[in-house]
């Protein structure tokens, strides 16, 4: 069997090094299902027959600090994070799951076949003898990738009774696969659900980030919906269903929200900025309202009422305080649009203040999600170019005496001069020649050129540095057009 991706010597030397003790050594589970899917792993998992203290007589550098048999390989010599750890767990059988999360018992009295069979979906139920280039498949797991289906193995019930959290990993790698479920394993989480209720919020958290960060989280919120599952994750979202929005939107909250985050994913966005996306409209239920004409709804605050249930949100999911406060900025401040000629430059240096200037660009993308799951065909339109604009106006450098790698108290201390308008066209004079040539803005090259300056009689001194301010405007000038111009507006 032939793979877009080979099997790194990391690994390879894991397999061949117990192999060579005359152990047995398949790759399992999530790499082998990449592999036959032409997807990179992102982590390898081995399993052999040899038990624990057997594995760590093998390698060099191990660890071993849990109850289920996993050995940890170390490989000191890697550049790639993913392969510094290998994984190698011994075939094994497992016993009830009282709390339905964990097996009560590990036995490593077991072969392959009994190794696979505990295991939660088909897909990952495979096996691969890299050195062979065979697979072990007892449950038809590479059938159901070619059928782009999620299946359990066995009986479905039993297995999420084992780990409810299954039941939430059957909806990430839906989203992450672009796949189906199969319509039995459906049926058994829907009559599964609760068992999440049972879950740690820390694993539940886990699995809905890796479904916010696949290529399809809108499938995923929907696939969840649609399963009973979403009342377990983020209720708040069932409340936006079938709430209507006003004619400037082709779609009700819910839709609405899930295209904006679907766009961020489509766009490569990060796990913050498609959070936001999803949430930024979370208070629309309790703040819509009619108008007084009866014409329209409104949605006064949502935005400030929307940060407030955010913040509910993510605490609740037991996220890090760093990506919460972002994530919840984004959506205060994800309303800060006005009209085009109302944007004005100190408007937008208050927006800069209250977001910062590592989140505004942040928070730029966010409305162009928003944009999008109105219907819109556009992210961009002139008024977020014209915002972007003045955005990256405030922000820039100006060109002024401050870009000096020199000031005036240095000439006044090399010079030996008391304050007065000689600095001023020193400083403007430098600035000229600076602009000039970039390469001379060193502190020893500028205070030999000041030196020579202060001699200068003050009249001719003036008019250089009159030419220095000059050039600034001019310089100045010449970056805001090509900003306007970068942008498309005027």
């Amino acid at each position: 069997m032939t793979y877009k991706y080979s099997i790194p010597k990391e690994v390879s030397q894991v397999t061949n090094s117990l192999k060579n003790k005359g152990f047995e050594a398949f790759l399992v589970g999530g790499c082998v299902r990449d592999l036959i899917l032409n997807k990179k792993p992102k982590d390898w998992d081995v399993t052999t027959n040899a038990k624990p203290e057997q594995i760590m007589e093998i390698f060099p550098e191990t660890f071993y600090e849990n109850d289920y048999g996993t050995v940890g390989v170390v490989n000191e010599e890697t550049e790639d994070g993913t392969l510094k750890i290998v994984e190698v767990t011994p075939f094994r059988l497992e016993g009830g799951y009282s709390d339905k999360r964990r097996p009560d018992s590990v036995s490593f009295e077991a072969t392959l076949e009994d190794d696979l069979e505990r295991r939660d979906f088909t897909i990952n139920a495979i096996a691969l003898d890299v050195e062979k280039e065979y697979v072990v498949d007892p449950f038809k797991g590479q059938e159901d990738l070619g059928s782009n289906l999620i299946k359990a193995v066995g009986n479905p019930i039993d297995r999420f009774n084992e780990d409810g959290l299954r039941i939430l990993r059957a909806v990430r790698l839906s989203a992450e696969l672009g796949f189906s479920i199969d319509l039995e394993t459906e049926k058994a989480i829907l009559e599964t659900s609760y068992l999440l209720k049972e879950m740690a919020t820390e694993r539940i958290r886990d699995e809905f980030i890796r479904m916010i960060e696949s290529n399809e989280p809108m499938l995923g919120i929907i696939m969840a919906k649609k399963l009973g599952i979403l009342r377990y994750i983020v209720p708040e979202l069932e409340e936006t269903v079938d709430v209507e929005q006003n004619k400037a939107h082709s779609y009700d909250v819910w839709t609405h929200s899930l295209k904006s985050l679907q766009h961020a994913a489509d766009r490569g966005w990060p796990l913050k900025i498609r959070l936001a996306a999803l949430l930024h409209d979370i208070s629309k239920p309790e703040s819509r309202r009619r108008s007084k004409d009866k014409e329209k709804w409104t949605f006064y605050g949502h935005e400030v009422t929307g940060a407030r249930r955010a913040l509910t949100i993510m605490r609740r999911l037991k996220f890090a305080n760093d990506i919460t406060e972002e994530v919840v900025k984004l959506v205060r401040w994800h309303m800060f649009f006005s009209d085009t000629e109302k944007i004005t430059l100190s408007a937008v240096r208050r927006l800069i203040a209250s977001v910062g200037k590592d989140s505004v660009w942040d928070l730029v993308k966010v409305r162009m999600c928003d944009r999008i799951g109105t219907g819109r065909p556009k992210e961009s339109p002139y008024r977020l170019r014209k915002y972007q604009s003045m955005i990256e106006e405030v922000l820039r450098d100006p060109v002024n005496v401050g870009m000096l790698e020199i000031d005036g108290k240095d000439i006044m201390d090399a010079a030996n001069i008391e304050p007065g308008p000689k600095i001023g066209f020193i400083l403007h004079a430098l600035l000229d020649e600076v602009l000039d040539d970039p390469t001379i803005n060193k502190k020893d090259i500028l205070t030999k050129k000041a030196l020579d300056m202060v001699k200068m009689d003050l009249k001719e001194l003036k008019k250089l540095g009159e030419r220095g301010k000059n050039k600034k405007e001019e310089e100045e000038t010449r970056k805001i057009e090509d900003i306007r111009h970068k942008y498309k507006v005027q």
